[in-house]
């Protein structure tokens, strides 16, 4: 890594000299070749690059050279301006067309299919795709399939788009060509982080720029490759990590001007920014990602600008400004816009953005059409199609091992001048063990396929599951926008808080990698800022969880997670009085094979002397569970509320 940032920093600093230079050394007739292709014999790409490529274009007369030129100027030309790459390809293909030359007209339909998709008309992408397989070589297939598996993957069919990226991956290993390897691992790597896999999806990541080490050119891909391993460290929430690669992406795209690149990571930096709460940073982040997609006259990359600045006003319980940053994303997104993925998240952010200025119809919408789309996306066939392509790599590569073992044997056999009888008896061992082997690889292969399938199954439960709980509590909350008695409506907005705290649960059970037990801190964390946000409570009422890591039972989960929801939603309700400020502290221990769950607030403590408040479902409510939980409850008032409820560690298990 620190050999990838003297090698930037050195070529920034004598760029200028070295551009001067470099330029009249591309095109030379009096070579034997007299183009020196970029991004494979150089990386010397400036600002001015394609001026100088159009400028010498007409100097050269042999039609495969002038062919070359041409097609590079109209694939590196989509990096900056889509419009103008599409205008050089439409002059490729008039001028392969009147000289006849298929090879070349076939490899200008696969660059004007890499624009197309880009300009989201996926169907006249996949047809030209499909028109070019015929006329170019077997080393053209790798960048042509990697481009149908981009087609595939903006429709959101994760699972096709994964077949093709290891069409290009298995090519590559044929031919061997790196390019072609780093590519595949880089286009899987983006696949699994859409599907939350993001260990694996980090590992490809990193073996892609492996081989793009290997190749020694940095170009588009490669910082590509390096925004996809950042995405990756984010979600994996190693935010240091991400921020590193982030900005190695930045320095390539600045380097060599690729706008889409830059928009990619700075539309990923408003996230990464948003996290950290560094809400100025994440702004002028997303100015920028928002400024490049302009200039690259990329829908795409404009409404997923867009929805990255309504997410951070969303962070920032912006909801107003959430709404009009999310809708100028769908006015760009047109009903030809063929990305679901993106498309999915969008109703999502502006559902969650209505539901906070109170417009709830309309967030019930939104939400409607982003269980649509992510249901189109996220299907239980595209995720159990990529996992399973991961166990068929796995077990490639273990055969690749021991090929590659069993031909080190045979030279060592050679050299050695072992004797015929030691031959044999080898072979027989080597061909007994490869049996074994072989048995073995095919029972783990029906196991793993068996416990993929199951846990395939119960993840989409769970999903549906908690899709059926925000319905419900969606309905509620459109219910309650209808009633004026207040003591009818603070029942439906309690009913509403119980029923997404177990929809969170269901949740984290399908997002998780442990389908039976919940981590209990992070769901704490998560509920009591959905209730002191649902309250308005943000700015008067602070949250400390004292407590590690704890993981339970789904089964003891549901019910804590309500006695949770009941004790802080009435410590906002009645300990903090005219807007006080206070603290509410929460905690989950164990000891002595007894679990104890404490609720403590420094409110004004319940006053016996007074009439009750409210209804007493909740008390009750808390009641019915600790007995449920075969515990006891102690309860004191004298500096504040405090509550302690503990029952047997074995009632976790």
């Amino acid at each position: 890594m620190v050999d990838f940032h003297l090698k930037l920093i050195f070529l920034g600093l004598f760029s200028c000299f070295i551009y001067t230079y470099s330029y009249g050394q591309l095109i030379d007739n009096n070579r034997v070749n007299p183009y020196q292709k970029v991004f494979i014999e150089t990386d010397n790409f400036g600002d001015s690059y394609l001026e100088y490529l159009a400028q010498g274009l007409d100097t050269v007369e042999n039609d495969s050279v002038h062919f070359s030129i041409l097609n590079d100027l109209a694939y590196y030309w989509h990096t900056r301006n889509l419009n103008t790459a599409l205008d050089f390809t439409r002059k490729g293909l008039q001028l392969t067309k009147v000289k006849e030359n298929v090879l070349w007209e076939g490899r200008f339909q696969m660059t004007q299919g890499a624009i197309l998709l880009r300009m989201e008309k996926l169907d006249s992408a996949q047809t030209v795709l499909q028109l070019a397989k015929t006329k170019v070589l077997e080393s053209d297939l790798p960048f042509l399939n990697t481009q149908l598996g981009y087609v595939y993957e903006r429709r959101g069919q994760l699972d096709k788009a994964a077949d093709y990226a290891m069409t290009s991956l298995t090519l590559g290993e044929k031919l061997n060509d790196n390019k072609a390897k780093a590519m595949a691992y880089s286009d899987l790597s983006n696949l699994f982080w859409k599907q939350s896999k993001f260990t694996p999806g980090l590992e490809y990541a990193l073996k892609s720029l492996e081989f793009f080490n290997s190749w020694g050119i940095t170009d588009l891909d490669y910082g590509f490759t390096l925004y996809i391993a950042g995405n990756n460290y984010l979600a994996l929430k190693d935010y240091e990590k991400a921020l590193d690669y982030y900005m190695q992406s930045i320095v390539v795209g600045e380097r060599y001007g690729f706008y889409n690149n830059l928009s990619d990571v700075y539309i990923s930096l408003v996230d990464l920014y948003s996290f950290l709460g560094e809400f100025d940073n994440a702004k002028e982040a997303g100015q920028n990602a928002v400024k490049y997609a302009a200039l690259l006259e990329n829908n795409f990359m404009v409404m997923r600008s867009w929805l990255s600045v309504g997410k951070m006003h969303n962070a920032k319980n912006n909801y107003k400004d959430a709404v009009n940053a999310l809708e100028r994303c769908l006015e760009v997104a047109t009903n030809k816009f063929g990305d679901a993925y993106y498309l999915s998240l969008a109703y999502k952010e502006l559902g969650m953005a209505y539901a906070g200025i109170n417009q709830y119809k309309k967030a019930y919408e939104a939400f409607s059409e982003y269980d649509t789309l992510n249901d189109e996306v996220f299907t239980a066939e595209a995720d159990h199609r990529i996992s399973e392509l991961r166990t068929e790599f796995d077990v490639a590569q273990k055969e690749s091992i021991i090929m590659v073992q069993e031909s080190l044997i045979k030279k060592q056999e050679i050299r050695q001048k072992l004797g015929i009888v030691i031959s044999i008896l080898l072979a027989l061992l080597l061909l007994l063990a490869y049996k074994a082997i072989s048995n073995n690889n095919k029972k783990n292969k029906l196991l793993q396929k068996q416990n993929t399938e199951k846990e395939f199954l119960l993840k989409e439960i769970h999903h549906r599951v908690k899709n059926n709980l925000e319905i419900v509590s969606s309905l509620l909350s459109l219910q309650s926008a209808q009633i004026e008695d207040p003591n009818v409506l603070n029942a439906m907005e309690q009913s509403q808080q119980r029923v997404h705290s177990m929809g969170m649960i269901h949740q984290k059970l399908y997002l998780g990698e442990n389908m039976a037990t919940i981590e209990m801190k992070d769901y704490f964390s998560n509920l009591s800022d959905y209730i002191i946000n649902t309250y308005g409570k943000d700015s008067h009422v602070a949250m400390a969880l004292e407590m590690e890591k704890f993981e339970l039972d789904v089964d003891m989960a549901i019910p804590i997670g309500l006695i949770v929801n009941e004790l802080i939603t009435n410590s906002l309700k009645y300990a903090f009085p005219d807007d006080r400020k206070g603290n509410i502290q929460l905690s989950l221990k164990e000891k002595n094979d007894l679990i104890t769950l404490e609720v403590i607030d420094n409110g004004v403590g319940m006053q016996l002397s007074k009439e009750a408040v409210g209804t007493g479902f909740g008390t009750k409510l808390v009641a019915l569970l600790v007995k449920q939980l075969d515990g006891k409850m102690e309860l004191h008032t004298t500096q504040g509320t405090s509550v302690f409820i503990t029952f047997k560690a074995s009632k976790a298990a």
